[in-house]
């Protein structure tokens, strides 16, 4: 069965991911952020082309969502362990009504929110840019894409992210589905509650030591010191670091009233359900 560990870009969805490689392993020193447990995201071009046995390439993106629900299907039949795999997309459905993510080879999902306000920042630095405007409007474009470049073949296939508020309720609110949701908020104010409650949802285990030390060992010093002395793979070569601050509540220092204000109105109503505004419409964190 599959754990969907799924979230809008920035979210928090990697930082848990070295977090259960340290639970897993339960070793006495911190898990090497370049080999990370799991599996890997569910958009990575090798997964599909392994398990369909023939080249991605030579199909168009539509027909290879039409193909992707089998893919899951296949891994979770060939493993014999629980797969806890990444996912940027939204929950969407294919032309023919099935969803993208199969409900019955699913454990649950595990949903990372974070504050819209916190991931324009992140976002914007993850591509190598403080271009805010730029990521406030792609957060509010219903026909956002991830991977979705035609003049070459990444090393992901093309991923629907929807608007942000679209992304939060499309898994938040997906039939059939079992859904844990993690803020990020509070994996920064009180991370061994909030790991703990995430290894429990998912069959993990969730003695408090243990989590404790698979908490000190994903700590943000922790990755950034790997980070700077052997890299991170899934660092993008324009961006100056993948662990760059990790804190709530950044945006404040760096967009402008009015970016911030035109996020809120963008995102008000989810934001709102998930406790980032308070009942006067200002932002919690």
């Amino acid at each position: 069965m599959i754990v969907w560990l799924a979230s809008y870009p920035k979210s928090g969805n990697t930082w848990f991911r070295v977090f259960l490689t340290n639970l897993l392993r339960d070793s006495d020193r911190p898990a090497i952020i370049n080999e990370l447990a799991g599996g890997p995201i569910a958009s990575a071009r090798w997964l599909f082309d392994e398990a369909v046995g023939y080249d991605s390439g030579n199909l168009t993106s539509d027909e290879v969502d039409l193909l992707r629900p089998e893919v899951y299907r296949y891994e979770a039949e060939a493993t014999k362990e629980p797969l806890f795999l990444k996912v940027h997309d939204a929950y969407t459905l294919l032309p023919d009504g099935r969803p993208l993510f199969p409900s019955e080879v699913t454990h649950g999902v595990l949903y990372f929110i974070r504050n819209p306000l916190d991931v324009c920042v992140s976002f914007a630095h993850h591509f190598g840019h403080e271009n805010y405007d730029r990521i406030v409007q792609d957060m509010a474009d219903e026909q956002r894409h991830f991977c979705d470049i035609q003049t070459m073949e990444l090393k992901q296939l093309r991923q629907k992210l929807l608007t942000w508020s679209q992304h939060v309720s499309s898994w938040v609110e997906a039939p059939h589905l079992h859904v844990h949701v993690v803020r990020y908020e509070d994996m920064k104010l009180d991370p061994e509650a909030t790991f703990k409650s995430a290894a429990a949802f998912a069959g993990l285990p969730d003695d408090a030591e243990r989590v404790r030390r698979a908490v000190k060992f994903s700590d943000f010093p922790e990755l950034s010191r790997q980070e700077k002395q052997g890299g991170f793979r899934e660092r993008l070569p324009g961006a100056q670091s993948f662990f760059r601050k990790g804190e709530v509540g950044s945006w404040r220092a760096a967009l402008t009233p009015q970016q911030a204000q035109c996020i809120i109105a963008n995102h008000a109503d989810v934001m709102r359900r998930f406790g980032y505004l308070d009942d006067h419409g200002q932002p919690v964190f």
